[in-house]
């Protein structure tokens, strides 16, 4: 499937570095494991396009740390379409840490990469994004030392997210919020963001 031109205006200026990075992951992606083989044809429905009503929840100029990162689902796609965001790529696997920097190298974006899992970071963001990594409980305990007061975490969920959420423990003085964000042409997203309190 070829990106759409509705899809290609959710990146501005970066239209050819989407393509590039769409590119890498059929190609690279596929052949070290990143992406399933499987994948090559849905590429940008079930990636690219999932990843982007995140993007609407951040406010401008933020610090963003994509946790779990994998091959750059959401954090690449993040960076691209929102330029005026601080994106800080987390992952454990050196392997996966190599394509990110090499993607970061061939698109000249101005993104860093930690190797280390979520719990040992010690930097602050003011949002963590995440995208099948783990429940919101095992997201909240994982990621919470990074979150300021005031700030969130932003998990990318399928169709239960509503029955998660209302499932989940919260910390103290945390609030949850589904998000269901319909972008023109996309399917419906569902964003849970939890908040950490002020």
């Amino acid at each position: 499937m070829k990106p759409s031109a509705e899809l290609l205006a959710y990146f501005k200026g970066g239209s050819d570095q989407i393509q590039a990075y769409a590119q890498i992951l059929k190609t690279t992606g596929i052949e070290r494991g990143l992406i399933g083989p499987k994948e090559g044809d849905r590429i940008w429905q079930r990636h690219i396009a999932n990843c982007l009503p995140i993007t609407t929840l951040i406010p401008q100029g933020v610090r963003v740390a994509d946790i779990g990162s994998g091959a750059g689902l959401p954090g690449i796609v993040i960076a691209l379409a929102r330029p005026d965001l601080k994106v800080t790529l987390i992952e454990p696997l050196q392997r996966r840490v190599d394509f990110l920097n090499e993607v970061i190298s061939e698109l000249h974006l101005p993104v860093e990469v930690i190797r280390g899992r979520a719990e040992i970071v010690k930097k602050q963001f003011e949002v963590v994004t995440a995208r099948a990594v783990a429940p919101l409980e095992k997201l909240m305990q994982i990621s919470w030392q990074m979150i300021p007061r005031g700030g969130c975490l932003l998990a990318i969920k399928g169709e239960q997210a509503g029955v998660e959420m209302s499932s989940t423990k919260l910390k103290k003085g945390a609030t949850a919020k589904l998000h269901q964000i319909s972008l023109p042409n996309l399917p419906v997203a569902r964003v849970v963001c939890i908040t950490k309190g002020a």
